[in-house]
C-alpha cells in the first residue's frame, strides 16, 4: 500500500471525533457485516475494515469521499481529498453512483433532524418494543435505529413503525419517509415492467413454488469459495491463466457482497476437506453458497495438484439439506472450469478467439444428486475439452464474470446469465475448435443477485 494513501487515512482519522465514527459505521452497514462494525471504536480500525472489503484503496477513494460528504466534513473532503461539495453533488447525480443506499441516507438524515426532545420521545414510545438497556439516555438515534433493525422493527421496505411514532410530533419527517416509499414504489414498478415478478420479495415464498425468487437480503449474502489449482506437482500440468480467473471471480463476488475466500493449489483430499469444512459452517444468516473450482480432472472428477481425484458428486452432496441444514431451501451454486473428457468440438474456421497459445483442462460430472436448490455450471459438456488462455484466463470464466457485471444490475437471474454465457462461448472459434458449456439446475426459484447501488471503482 502506498505511503501517501496511509498518510491520507491517518490524517483523516486524526480529524474525526467519536460521533462521526459512529455515523460512518452506520452509513457503511450495507457494505460491512454488523459484527465487524460493532467491534470498531476508532477511525483507523474502521478504515482498515473498508480496505479489507475493497471499499477503499489507493486508487479507489470514492466511497471515502461520499462518506465524508454525507457527514458534512467538507473541510476534509476539500483539504485532504481534493474534492468539493459541488463535485460530489454532481457525481452523486449519476444514476447508480452513490454507494450509501437511499435507506441509509434517509435514516441518517432523520437522526440529524431530530432534536434531543424528539429522541427522548422516540425512546419513550419504543419502551415496549426494544430492550430497556438499549434506550438509555446516552443512546444516540443511530444506535436506536440499529437496534430497531436488529429487532426487525424497521427495514428497507418497511418503515411503518417509525412513521407511526413520528406522526404525532414530527409530521414533517413522516412526510420524508412517505416520499422515500413513493420513490421506492416507482423504482420497482419500473423494474416489474421489465421483469414480471417482484425483484425483492419480502419473504422467500413457499418451498418448491416456481416463479418465486430466492431471498437475497443478508450482508454478506454468503460464502464464495474458490478452489484454484495453479501449480501442480508435475510442472507439466501447471495451469497458467488460472490466476486471472481467480481475480475476476473475487472482483465480481466481492462486489455482489459475498465473503470471498480463495484456496490455492490443493491436493485431492484437501479439496474434499475444504468443501466439507464449508458445509459444516453456520449459514443461517446467509442467503446462498457459491463454489468455484478451477483444476484438471477426469470425467466426473476433479484432480488435486497431486493428481488425486475427487468425485464431483461427493463435493456437491455435502450441501444437501441433511448434510448442511442451515442451507436447506437456499441456493447452492457450483461453477467448474475443467474438461469433461478429451474430445474436441469441431469447428468451421471463422475467427480465432486469441492469437496466443491456448491450454486445456480435463475433468468432471455427468450427473449430480437429484436434490433441490442446486445449480452447476460446467465449462463444457461430457467428453469434451475446455480452453484457457495463459495470458487472459479461461474462455468460460472470463465470459461469466463479464456477463455478471453487465446483467446483474439489470436483475437478470443466474440461469439466464449462464445461458447467455453458453451462447457467447459456443459462438467463439478457438484455434479451429468449439467449446459448449453446460448448465445443470434443480433450482426451484429464480436466483437474482442483489447488487449494491454502485460497483466500487476497480
Amino acid at each position: 500500500m502506498s505511503t501517501d494513501f496511509r498518510k491520507l487515512l491517518f490524517e483523516v482519522s486524526e480529524a474525526l471525533v467519536t460521533e462521526e465514527v459512529s455515523a460512518l459505521k452506520f452509513l457503511s452497514q450495507d457494505h460491512v457485516p454488523r459484527g465487524k462494525l460493532e467491534a470498531i471504536h476508532e477511525p483507523k480500525a474502521f478504515f482498515e475494515v473498508l480496505q479489507e472489503k475493497d471499499m477503499i484503496g489507493a486508487g479507489n477513494l470514492f466511497f471515502l469521499k461520499e462518506l465524508l460528504y454525507r457527514i458534512h466534513r467538507i473541510d476534509l473532503l476539500t483539504a485532504r481529498l481534493g474534492s468539493s461539495r459541488e463535485e460530489m453533488e454532481r457525481e452523486l447525480q449519476v444514476p447508480g453512483r452513490a454507494q450509501v443506499s437511499d435507506y441509509r441516507q434517509l435514516l441518517y438524515g432523520i437522526a440529524e433532524d431530530l432534536t434531543s426532545e424528539d429522541v427522548r420521545n422516540v425512546k419513550f414510545l419504543l419502551r415496549k418494543q426494544l430492550p430497556k438497556n438499549k434506550l438509555q439516555e446516552n443512546a444516540s438515534m443511530l444506535q436506536v435505529f440499529l437496534e430497531m433493525e436488529i429487532n426487525e422493527k424497521i427495514k428497507e421496505d418497511n418503515l411503518t413503525m417509525l412513521k407511526d411514532i413520528l406522526q404525532g410530533f414530527r409530521a414533517d419527517i413522516k412526510k420524508k419517509i412517505d416520499a422515500y416509499e413513493e420513490k421506492r414504489r416507482e423504482k420497482y414498478s419500473r423494474e416489474e415492467v421489465r421483469y414480471p415478478v417482484s425483484v425483492y420479495p419480502e419473504e422467500q415464498g413457499a418451498e418448491g413454488e416456481y416463479g418465486k425468487i430466492y431471498k437475497m437480503k443478508n450482508n454478506p449474502h454468503g460464502y464464495c469459495l474458490i478452489i484454484n489449482n495453479h501449480i501442480f506437482k508435475n510442472p507439466c500440468h501447471n495451469r497458467e491463466g488460472t490466476l486471472q480467473d481467480g481475480e475476476a471471480v473475487k472482483r465480481v463476488f466481492k462486489w455482489l457482497q459475498f465473503e470471498t475466500v480463495e484456496h490455492m493449489d490443493l491436493e485431492g483430499k484437501k479439496i474434499y476437506d475444504t468443501v466439507e469444512e464449508y458445509s459444516k459452517k453456520d449459514h443461517r444468516n446467509m442467503d446462498c453458497f457459491v463454489c468455484f473450482i478451477f483444476s484438471h480432472g477426469e470425467k466426473d472428477k476433479i484432480k488435486g495438484v497431486d493428481d488425486e481425484c475427487v468425485n464431483i458428486e461427493d463435493l456437491v452432496s455435502r450441501f444437501t439439506g441433511t448434510n448442511c441444514p442451515s442451507l436447506a431451501g437456499k441456493p447452492k451454486v457450483f461453477i467448474i472450469q475443467a474438461c469433461q473428457g478429451s474430445e474436441h468440438h469441431p469447428s468451421v474456421a471463422v475467427e480465432s478467439d486469441s492469437s496466443g497459445h491456448l491450454e486445456v483442462d480435463a475433468s468432471p460430472l455427468t450427473s449430480i444428486p437429484d436434490r433441490a436448490d442446486i445449480l452447476i455450471g460446467m465449462a463444457t459438456v461430457e467428453d469434451y475439452l475446455c480452453y484457457r488462455s495463459p495470458k487472459t484466463g479461461s474462455v468460460y470464466i472470463q465470459s461469466l464474470c463479464e456477463k455478471m457485471e453487465s446483467l446483474c444490475p439489470q436483475y437478470v437471474d443466474l440461469a439466464t446469465i449462464l445461458t447467455e454465457v453458453n451462447s457467447e462461448v459456443a459462438t467463439k472459434d478457438i484455434k479451429g475448435f468449439k467449446q459448449m458449456p453446460k448448465i445443470t439446475s434443480t433450482l426451484l426459484k429464480l436466483l437474482i443477485f442483489e447488487v449494491p447501488q454502485c460497483k466500487a471503482d476497480k
